[in-house]
């Protein structure tokens, strides 16, 4: 399966106080999976294989019911092509 890119948003209904910790939270479940990715401010981006990401996104949502949340809204956006969609060919030349 090419790889492809993932970008996940997580709104956990959590207290004002404890968003910041809850969506921390999801992006060390992210760093911790191995994964190319990153941090952006409304959203992460992560690079890999389309069933391997999407089962982090599943585990996402643990990870904010663990935290305290009763509910999330994720907002997932998914780049694929036959060929493969890498973060650096999209951001590359605006890095330094």
């Amino acid at each position: 399966m090419p790889v492809c890119n993932l970008s996940l948003q997580v709104i956990p209904n959590v207290p004002d106080d404890k968003i910041y910790e809850t969506v921390d939270k999801v992006i060390e479940l992210i760093r911790n999976s191995g994964v190319k990715y990153t941090v952006g401010p409304m959203e992460t981006t992560m690079e890999g294989d389309l069933d391997r990401l999407l089962a982090i996104v599943k585990d996402a949502q643990q990870v904010c019911i663990s935290a305290g949340a009763k509910r999330i809204c994720s907002v997932i956006k998914i780049d694929y092509g036959i060929e493969g969609v890498t973060i650096d060919e999209k951001v590359g030349k605006y890095r330094s």
